[in-house]
């Protein structure tokens, strides 16, 4: 809210044009009205519907929230936002596009006649223009593409990612003081920090793991169509080869081999476009691997969309026939495995938000040997940190990671080397500066 502020201040000088994206459910509408809330703000939200019907909705809201009055019909987007950069040449607003990717589906040449406009008036213009879209792949297409129109205009960028551990850990205490360990870990699990999930639990008060669990796996559950509803719309017609995909790397098929050998066909490039275009999956290296290793595997990045596609998508059929309670018992069944992982990624993420090391990331070797849950690396006070983690503490051995560790430690001769355990009873004894 204050980096947004900023930007309006100085759009007083010189029109500012802001593009802020994040994955759907994040807040970002949100967070927008707040940080101008009481300010003078012409918000506008493309639904899918013909130009003119939107310009006509547009035309009525630029009149009641700028006090003007607009004459002679405006039938499309370009002669309503050439209007808007004239005013703006003598008045200062924030004016924001929502779900402004949605031009694709109305009228793809709305890009090259902003472009044309902007260019024309910006350097005498005090308007603060904030450009809002939710589907990745096509806001990173009409900013970042060269061959857009729109490319390399904007003057700030601003991508809003899920809550950091710090902020989860203070919502869940200030709301329920007294969850437990599985509660915390559950919480991250589910939300993963997103927005959306965390205040649909805050509201249904849904704070013990077996709550979230009633919560998720119920009818009419906001949930059970989730991941359809964030993602059909940026895979389009191939979204079953993408679903399928995704529900193998969450059901630990986490290499390109293991992918191609279930679904008998290639799939680098849907890998590629899962990575680069839509920002969804990572891939895994061993840590300090060359760049150019064929030992890699595949992760989704996102909690809440890695638990759809492990649990949910994987047993549609049931789902589809309301045998809800069926799908609990397996992620009863499956829980203290997969939260095992759940809970390896939590502590990697607490030691990367303490912003002490420069290089965190896993180990393997060849055929999954010497495996090692997290490597922490700082080349300034030149220390190595090695960490085991488990969810029961009493099944951490340390002897067991020395001997894992031999073949890192050996390259690394003058390092002050640490070797730590940690399981689920350290979810809170962990914080942002420990």
């Amino acid at each position: 809210m204050e980096f947004l502020r900023g930007i309006e201040e100085n759009s007083l000088d010189n029109a500012q044009m802001t593009i802020l994206v994040g994955r759907r459910r994040i807040g970002k509408t949100s967070l927008i009205k707040k940080s101008f809330e009481g300010k003078l703000m012409v918000y506008l939200f493309i639904a899918r519907k013909s130009e003119a019907l939107l310009s006509e909705e547009f035309v009525r809201e630029v009149e009641l929230i700028l006090g003007v009055t607009i004459h002679g019909e405006i039938k499309t987007f370009k002669t309503l936002f050439a209007y808007l950069m004239e005013l703006s040449l003598s008045r200062s607003f924030t004016l924001v596009i929502d779900e402004f990717q949605e031009f694709y589906n109305i009228n793809t040449s709305v890009f090259s006649d902003i472009q044309n406009i902007w260019d024309s008036h910006k350097d005498h213009s005090k308007m603060n223009l904030i450009l809002c879209g939710s589907i990745y792949s096509l806001m990173k297409k009409i900013f970042e593409n060269s061959k857009e129109p729109l490319f390399a205009r904007f003057t700030e960028k601003i991508t809003v990612r899920p809550f950091d551990l710090v902020t989860m850990k203070e919502i869940l205490a200030e709301h329920y003081p007294k969850y437990t360990h599985e509660d915390l870990l559950a919480f991250y699990l589910f939300t993963g920090g997103v927005a959306k999930y965390v205040e649909i639990f805050v509201r249904k008060r849904a704070f013990t793991k077996a709550k979230m669990l009633n919560e998720v796996f119920r009818e009419e559950s906001f949930f059970m169509d989730e991941g359809k509803n964030v993602l059909i719309e940026e895979f389009g017609k191939e979204y079953g080869i993408y679903f399928s995909i995704l529900s193998l790397i969450a059901s630990s098929r986490t290499s390109r081999s293991e992918i191609e050998s279930v679904l008998g066909t290639t799939v680098g490039g849907y890998l590629e476009r899962l990575e680069n275009d839509f920002n969804l999956i990572k891939k895994v290296r061993p840590i300090f691997a060359k760049q150019g290793t064929k030992t890699m595997k595949y992760k989704i990045e996102d909690n809440f969309l890695n638990f759809w596609f492990r649990f949910i998508y994987k047993y549609s059929s049931a789902i589809e026939i309301g045998n809800y309670e069926y799908v609990k018992d397996i992620v009863e069944r499956d829980y203290n495995m997969y939260s095992g992982l759940v809970l390896e990624k939590y502590f990697t993420t607490h030691l990367i938000e303490t912003k002490q090391f420069s290089e965190i990331g896993s180990y393997w070797e060849k055929g999954n040997k010497n495996e090692i849950d997290i490597v922490a690396l700082n080349d300034l006070e030149k220390k190595l940190l090695f960490v085991e983690v488990k969810r029961n503490k009493e099944k951490i051995n340390l002897e067991k990671l020395k001997e894992k560790s031999l073949n890192i430690v050996k390259n690394f001769p003058d390092y002050l080397v640490q070797y730590k355990g940690l399981s689920i009873e350290d979810l809170d004894s962990v914080n942002s500066n420990s």
